[in-house]
């Protein structure tokens, strides 16, 4: 019996069905349904686990106080700090960026102005895929989903007049990761603050971007050597950075479950952890740096169940088959993001009501940060009154509730322990069949998890086609002749102006000292020295993007997936 399994066998053997809610149901239940002509159906939720119509104290893990425990005791199940909310509300933090830095730079202060308490920078995919804005592949798509950065320059315009030393700045960025983290530094480094003293995240999860967002650049392995070198140069140099945001929002979004998002989100948490130990570092010394980023979608009960059973699993792997010792490499840090994939452009307004439910289950399930989406966000990025909606609803839920009140208020509810555990017992099998099949990185270059997920995301669409599942303004309480809403629109005149301002830079920068940063660079990808500090110089020289990123696809190469049907 392997690890995985022993873990299986052990919560098997924690769960039950007692004798009196078998009782009730032959007793009262059925009876009842037979005088008032009720036929029973049977309900699942996202991960086709099935759910009962009543829990009782016999439903609890056998164990349960051994895995429920206490806030801020081990293995975390009820939150990572012990006074959670009544000590810190969760960061609120509005994914922002679109148009040019100057845009973005905008909105970023309205957020702040109006009680945003970290910034989130989003990128255009250009910028995603280590193109600059002048490339005729990037046309069209300049600042369309984000904002662009093509040079250390785009960088400065968005934090103009904000002191990197006073916010918390997560960057969703993956394939060039390691240049944007460069260009973060080395704009903190031109306003005088030491690396020491600088704080965020980097998402830098190019796993997701294998198994379901599609934006890479190189080759698995040839990503993997910058995250990784990446996590060696912030561990002794910038301590406050959280260099990998283990994604699973993407894969929610992709299509998969609740369980799924569970399971392969920490199983590519496990590979970044076995990449740092191989890279000689001692896991207490580098995993308290690395975060977490879910999904929190509209199925309540289960994203509650879904936050618990995560922080559980990874406190428990981190201790007993890593062999942890610093509390803090134990405790699963965590940004949450409603669903995108809930959201409706039919009678937008319902999307407010989703939102809200998501944002608390995020909160009930304990995350440290919370971005709220916009109701404008399936016709397009949100607007100025749509983002400040989405951020007063956090702020409302903070304020006005009583929802921060006390910690963790679904402890020991019969029903969410008893999810808990069903769904981290489906992960650990998850995690079994990928360890089974050679690790998360064969699992990923045969196809498996993307079919898995394809698998899912069309059975959920067989299932609102038939109308099995409900979406409400879809598939019911339609209506006819909707109005449009008004919506933010990148112009093209944002296109022209950044295209302008980058070609200006590239005529006052020193191109001598950018060909001689982009060739140390090339020798370092060619070798085997850390590559950060090469990739730091090259962009306070101000080599743009592209070049930096065409030095890798020279050196790696490029790659393509494997087919999935």
């Amino acid at each position: 019996m392997n690890y995985w399994e022993s873990k299986i066998d052990e919560i098997e053997r924690s769960l039950k069905t007692g004798d009196k809610y078998k009782k009730w149901r032959d007793d009262v239940l059925d009876p009842w349904n037979k005088k008032t002509n009720y036929n029973e159906r049977e309900y699942y939720n996202s991960s086709r686990i099935k759910i009962k119509e009543l829990y009782d104290r016999d439903d609890l893990p056998s164990n349960i106080d051994d895995i429920l425990g206490y806030p801020g005791v081990y293995p975390y199940t009820r939150g990572i700090y012990p006074n959670m909310y009544r000590g810190k509300l969760w960061t609120m933090r509005m994914f922002s960026g679109f148009g040019t830095p100057e845009e973005t730079n905008k909105r970023l202060k309205y957020l702040i102005e109006n009680g945003e308490t970290g910034l989130s920078i989003a990128f255009d995919m250009p910028t995603l895929y280590g193109f600059d804005c002048d490339n005729e592949r990037s046309h069209g798509e300049v600042g369309k989903c984000g904002v662009n950065v093509s040079s250390l320059y785009d960088m400065e315009r968005i934090f103009d007049g904000i002191d990197l030393s006073r916010v918390s700045t997560s960057m969703t960025i993956n394939a060039p990761a390691a240049v944007l983290t460069a260009m973060y530094f080395a704009l903190a480094k031109k306003q005088g603050h030491p690396l020491e003293k600088i704080s965020g995240t980097v998402q830098a999860d190019i796993l997701k971007e294998y198994i379901a967002q599609k934006e890479w650049i190189y080759p698995p392995e040839a990503h993997l050597r910058l995250i990784k070198d990446m996590m060696v140069f912030c561990t002794k140099n910038a301590p406050k950075w959280n260099y990998i945001s283990v994604s699973g929002y993407h894969i929610r979004e992709a299509g998969s479950d609740a369980v799924q998002e569970l399971a392969f989100t920490l199983a590519d948490g496990f590979y970044y952890i076995d990449l740092g130990i191989n890279a000689g570092l001692n896991v207490d010394d580098f995993a308290p740096r690395i975060s977490f980023f879910f999904n929190s979608s509209i199925d309540f009960f289960e994203e509650i169940a879904k936050f618990r059973a995560a922080r559980r699993i990874w406190a428990t792997v981190l201790k007993e088959k890593y062999n942890a010792r610093n509390p803090r490499s134990m405790m699963l840090r965590f940004h949450t993001q409603t669903s995108g994939y809930t959201l409706t452009w039919q009678q937008p307004l319902n999307n407010i009501i989703r939102t809200t439910v998501e944002a608390m289950a995020a909160i009930l399930g304990g995350t440290q940060s919370l971005h709220t989406n916009s109701y404008d966000e399936a016709w397009a990025l949100p607007s100025d009154e749509a983002v400040k909606v989405a951020l007063r609803t956090q702020q409302i839920l903070a304020e006005e509730t009583g929802i921060a009140n006390t910690i963790d208020p679904l402890g020991g509810s019969y029903y969410i322990e008893r999810l808990t555990s069903e769904m981290e017992e489906r992960a650990y099998k998850y995690l079994n069949e990928i360890e089974r099949m050679g690790g998360i990185l064969n699992a990923i270059k045969s196809g498996y998890i993307q079919r898995e997920i394809a698998e899912t995301s069309y059975k959920r669409q067989m299932r609102l086609e038939n109308l099995e599942d409900v979406m409400v303004g879809v598939n019911k309480y339609i209506e006819k002749d909707e109005r449009p809403i008004n919506t933010l629109k990148i112009t093209e005149e944002s296109e022209i102006e950044q295209i302008n301002k980058f070609h200006e830079l590239k005529k006052r920068r020193d191109i001598n000292k950018v060909k001689r940063s982009l060739e140390n660079l090339r020798k370092a990808m060619e070798g085997d020295e850390n590559t950060m500090p090469y990739i730091i110089d090259a962009v306070e020289n101000y080599a743009t993007l592209e070049e930096i990123s065409n030095i890798g696809r020279e050196v790696f190469g490029e790659w393509k997936e494997p087919k999935i049907l």
